[in-house]
């Protein structure tokens, strides 16, 4: 079968979502069409389309004439995604059977080794993968399709508040590793109630302030 080739529009896509996930567009940067199109190597066009796309994502509002000012999450949609993780996170757990969770506790003690050393080589990048499919691992165990199609719906929003908490995450690393062991510990003990606390503190230390709001950048906007 041979490989597609993504479209002019698709790799822009792709480029210029990566690159506010991980922080390189930072909330509040006002991105131009054609600084985006000479980067790219394409025309304005497929950056056009793209831009169209991701601000029908939320990640963008396109300004005409002026550029795409890439938004942040608002303080209500951290919360919310925090409490939805926790739904999920919980709900799989607690109707996983003990052989797969004590399976999965194993695989888990493999990431979080990964995860100290990605610390140590302060691979920022890498640890945030680890810890999404770390987390990820955790509605995987349930078993449920549909439980684990949600979740994933979530994985871009975690991922940009995770960067977005960057020096935090340095500041916590000790105890990001230790929350993490303790998760697992519980796990493999099918001890879901403590699983749910550990969780429920761990989640919600994920700092908002960290984060460039909606509302803070909607009004950067409107003073340039």
């Amino acid at each position: 079968m041979p490989k597609v080739i993504p479209s002019a529009s698709e790799r822009a896509y792709e480029k210029i979502r990566r690159e506010i996930l991980d922080g390189t567009h930072a909330p509040g940067t006002m991105l131009g069409e054609a600084a985006l199109a000479s980067s790219l190597g394409v025309s304005r066009t497929p950056v056009r389309v793209a831009l169209a796309r991701l601000q029908d994502e939320g990640w963008i509002t396109v300004y005409p004439k002026r550029g795409a000012l890439v938004m942040g999450l608002s303080d209500a949609a951290v919360a919310d995604l925090a409490d939805a993780r926790y739904v999920l996170e919980t709900t799989a757990v607690d109707r996983a059977p003990d052989a797969l969770r004590r399976e999965l506790a194993d695989s888990l003690d493999a990431s979080i080794a990964e995860q100290r050393d990605a610390f140590r080589d302060d691979d920022l990048p890498r640890f945030v993968e680890l810890t999404l499919q770390f987390h990820r691992g955790f509605v995987q165990s349930g078993g449920n399709s549909v439980l684990l199609e949600l979740y994933d719906r979530l994985s871009d929003r975690h991922r940009f508040m995770l960067f977005a908490s960057s020096d935090r995450l340095r500041e916590r690393r000790s105890e990001i590793i230790d929350e993490h062991c303790q998760l697992a510990e519980h796990l493999r003990a099918g001890n879901v109630a403590a699983f749910a606390a550990v969780l429920r503190g761990h989640i919600a230390e994920v700092p908002a302030e960290r984060t460039v709001t909606l509302s803070a950048v909607a009004a950067t906007a409107s003073v340039e």
